[in-house]
């Protein structure tokens, strides 16, 4: 390869032709509010970029960036080995020396006071306790339209659900929150959803008013969303992802 432009550019063979540079110039009064502090140093660092991406287009026989990677065998599998022992070996002294504790055998005659299942299903175990939520219709004397059993497993039916749709409903390719603060706001909202109604499950062992916390298990994750959306826009403009995008475009090598 050489430093010369050529009339026939090397391809891999999957590329339609010369990489038209970025023409995406801000304005003066975009220069201008940009002068100082972190605004100006991320600024000037995505356009020096910029322009190293443009000038290397030029002077590169290559369109398109080679795709450069380790080979499976040895260096990908030697690694993924010793990390997997590594956690295994971890998981086999913590087991050896800290055994867990085996209580007592459990007695067929008498019911606990308190029923709990797995940590990890506590966020289910409190969407069978949403019962307030159960309406009471006029139409029915005041009777619910539905047992409240049956109330709680379909909340489990929706909250599933509405996991299961949210990969098909965001297509985007953004890597970082601060790219699609919606998204991120959607995200941090239902994890911390999640530990707040784990906690309702427990609400008879927590020292706490059970509707003060019934309440704070909805406004805590919107409270938790909004404020993860604002920050993020915040960010958008020291962050430059506009300018940062375009370093993760195809770049041609030296």
């Amino acid at each position: 390869m050489t430093d010369e432009p050529t009339d026939d550019a090397r391809t891999d063979g999957s590329g339609t032709g010369i990489v038209p540079p970025d023409g995406e110039t801000p304005t003066w009064s975009e220069r201008k509010s940009r002068r100082a502090g972190l605004p100006r140093l991320t600024y000037e660092y995505f356009e020096r970029s910029r322009r190293e991406d443009q000038d290397l287009r030029q002077q590169s026989t290559y369109v398109e960036r080679d795709v450069l990677a380790f080979p499976t065998w040895p260096h990908e599998l030697i690694r993924n080995l010793a990390l997997t022992s590594f956690f295994v070996g971890l998981i086999l002294f913590l087991s050896a020396t800290m055994p867990p504790h085996i209580g007592n055998p459990a007695n067929p005659g008498s019911t606990p006071a308190i029923i709990l299942p797995d940590w990890y299903l506590y966020w289910s175990f409190g969407l069978l306790k949403l019962n307030d939520l159960n309406p009471a219709l006029a139409l029915l004397n005041g009777q619910k339209l539905m047992a409240d059993r049956t109330f709680g497993v379909l909340a489990n039916v929706v909250v599933v659900s509405a996991i299961a749709v949210v990969p098909f409903l965001n297509k985007g390719n953004a890597r970082r929150p601060v790219e699609q603060p919606f998204w991120a706001a959607i995200g941090m909202g239902g994890v911390t959803f999640a530990l707040t109604i784990s906690l309702l499950s427990v609400k008879n062992l927590l020292p706490m008013n059970v509707h003060l916390l019934f309440d704070l298990t909805f406004l805590v994750p919107l409270v938790v969303g909004c404020i993860t959306y604002a920050v993020l826009k915040t960010m958008r403009e020291g962050y430059m992802y506009d300018l940062n995008r375009r370093y993760y475009r195809m770049r041609p090598p030296k």
